[in-house]
């Protein structure tokens, strides 16, 4: 027997289909405030289906593009001649998922009997998400979001920049500031405009708010001895926004549709670099900069 929920993100819906025995709420807690009894006849951006391991599909052609560690476990990703296959490998706990290659449809074998279950299984509808918006003129990016005045701001960089530590330095010094995401928000462009929206995904800090803002600026942080901002513009602003999006690099497809989304970002939105100390100086000098023609 099995049991399909669905969810909204980011405007989003998609469903998860999950054998009857598994408690939704204990498996998938993050996901609940985008939980939705219906979505009526509107077409799910993606069916993720869990199957026991002798209904997953089989391939014996795979070629191997990428392999990494991170938040997720140890991840494999292999390409198939029509779609993804994918591992995460977890305190010897094995979880696959096989993707069509637009992630329209996922079949996934969890192992129940890992007591982080619901973390792989997050992981993995993480992953089909992340690659099925970038058709739609969307993007889920690596950073830490926060929103005042009715503006969301997200500061990206590699692990251990700073960028939690910047967003909690916006929340003491600036008035009226709350977290709206802690790793990763996700930002869809709407009729030309840029809008930034929680979601089930923030890393190790518990937020996760259905709701959204107009983006007032993006900012790449890099640790330094001084504050100091620079404002990005046409390409370098390209560059500055490009290392935090999650998509599958070698897709011409999805590759094609991220960059049209950061052409758009980076021509509408303010970006810029901070050369920053974990103080209150470098929050009020960032907030300054990026408000500046507000």
């Amino acid at each position: 027997m099995t049991a399909t929920y669905y969810f909204r993100v980011a405007g989003f819906p998609f469903s998860v289909s999950l054998p009857g025995a598994c408690d939704i709420e204990e498996l998938l807690p993050s996901f609940l405030p985008f939980y939705e009894t219906s979505i009526g006849a509107e077409e799910p951006l993606f069916r993720f289906f869990a199957v026991p391991l002798s209904q997953l599909p089989c391939s014996e052609t795979k070629e191997l593009i990428d392999e990494t560690d991170n938040d997720m476990g140890h991840l494999v990703l292999y390409a198939l001649s029509d779609g993804y296959y994918i591992e995460i490998i977890n305190n010897g706990h094995l979880h696959r998922m096989f993707a069509k290659s637009d992630f329209s449809s996922v079949e996934a074998h969890i192992q129940w009997d890992d007591v982080n279950a619901g973390n792989a299984l997050s992981s993995l509808i993480r992953v089909a998400y992340a690659q099925a918006i970038l058709r739609h003129d969307a993007v889920s990016i690596h950073a830490s979001a926060v929103f005042c005045n009715g503006q969301a701001y997200l500061f990206l960089g590699k692990s251990g920049t700073g960028k939690s530590t910047h967003s909690a330095l916006w929340i003491e010094n600036i008035p009226g500031t709350e977290l709206l995401n802690d790793d990763n928000p996700t930002i869809r462009i709407l009729n030309g405009k840029a809008y930034a929206y929680g979601s089930p995904w923030s890393g190790k800090t518990a937020c996760y708010k259905n709701v959204s803002f107009p983006v007032g600026g993006m900012v790449r942080l890099n640790q330094a001895p001084e504050n100091s901002f620079q404002l990005q513009e046409g390409a370098d602003a390209f560059v500055v926004l490009y290392p935090g999006c999650s998509f599958i690099a070698r897709d011409e497809h999805l590759r094609n549709s991220l960059y049209d989304t950061l052409t758009v970002l980076a021509g509408s939105v303010t970006v810029g670099t901070l050369d920053c100390l974990p103080d209150k100086d470098a929050a009020l000098m960032c907030n300054r900069e990026l408000t500046r023609k507000q």
